[in-house]
């Protein structure tokens, strides 16, 4: 299966001498077409500013990250634009990404205006919705207030969906919400991996979702990816001290793994 995105030696250092602190300490990955990845990691492992290296919001210090086999931490402003509409993001507080006075069609409206053809934007955003499992006029009138939590997450996927991404990065997308509803975004996630070939990088501190909806497993501390595999073989036979730690925070997760991991 061929790697839309590589990543080598990629490393993210923020201020100078003894004041520097190395965030990422340089990540050496794939993500395969097709797939889900999840970076698990404790607060402060790095894995979120691996996401925003990924999405081109923060310059890289060292390394190369390379999309569809171009490097794209050298990008002019232009070419730019074009990665982030083949690059889409969801993060983690889906109630503070609502304006409280717009309906969903509002909301998604946003992503309309870059699409020019009319016609074709309101088709895209009925796929959209019919993706994440909602009837586009069950919705669209509604305002934040009306939709729970796990709604409001499953229309930022569809308003990243819009834009026909080739790479879906959801950091956090769950953290803020009750584990059914966790399950469910989860759910839809791997709809995306098997009905649209999406490929799906998730960030998580929490190496039972990432069992649960990843076929692929990396794992940072304190900068440092310290672990990568398939995700079998990293609760299976982990190496490394650190992602024993993790596991043994998650005591039921062994008896639960042939239900979880696939």
């Amino acid at each position: 299966m061929a790697a839309l995105l590589k990543a080598n030696n990629i490393q993210k250092t923020f201020g100078h001498g003894k004041n520097a602190v190395h965030a990422v300490k340089g990540a050496t990955f794939e993500l395969e077409e097709g797939t889900i990845t999840a970076v698990v990691g404790e607060s402060g492992s790095g894995k979120s500013t691996l996401a925003r290296l990924v999405l081109g919001l923060l310059p890289s210090t060292g390394g190369t990250l390379e999309f569809d086999g171009r490097d794209v931490t050298k990008l002019s402003f232009m070419e730019s634009q074009r990665y982030w509409r083949d690059v889409q993001a969801v993060f983690q507080d889906p109630f503070s990404a609502f304006n409280q006075f717009f309906t969903v069609q509002r909301l998604l409206g946003r992503s309309m205006k870059l699409i020019e053809d009319k016609k074709e934007a309101t088709e895209r955003m009925h796929e959209a919705l019919g993706h994440v499992g909602f009837e586009a006029s069950d919705v669209l009138k509604k305002h934040p207030h009306e939709l729970s939590g796990g709604q409001r997450q499953r229309i930022m996927i569809a308003r990243a969906l819009m834009m026909r991404p080739k790479l879906l990065l959801a950091d956090e997308a769950t953290s803020m919400l009750d584990a059914s509803l966790r399950v469910n975004v989860l759910n839809v996630l791997r709809d995306l991996r098997d009905n649209l070939g999406t490929t799906v990088m998730i960030i998580t501190h929490d190496i039972g979702q990432a069992c649960y909806v990843a076929e692929q497993m990396l794992v940072m501390e304190k900068g440092d990816m310290v672990e990568q595999g398939s995700s079998k073989e990293v609760v299976f036979n982990p190496q490394h001290t650190y992602t024993k730690q993790l596991l043994a925070d998650v005591p039921k997760l062994h008896g639960e793994l042939g239900e979880m991991v696939h």
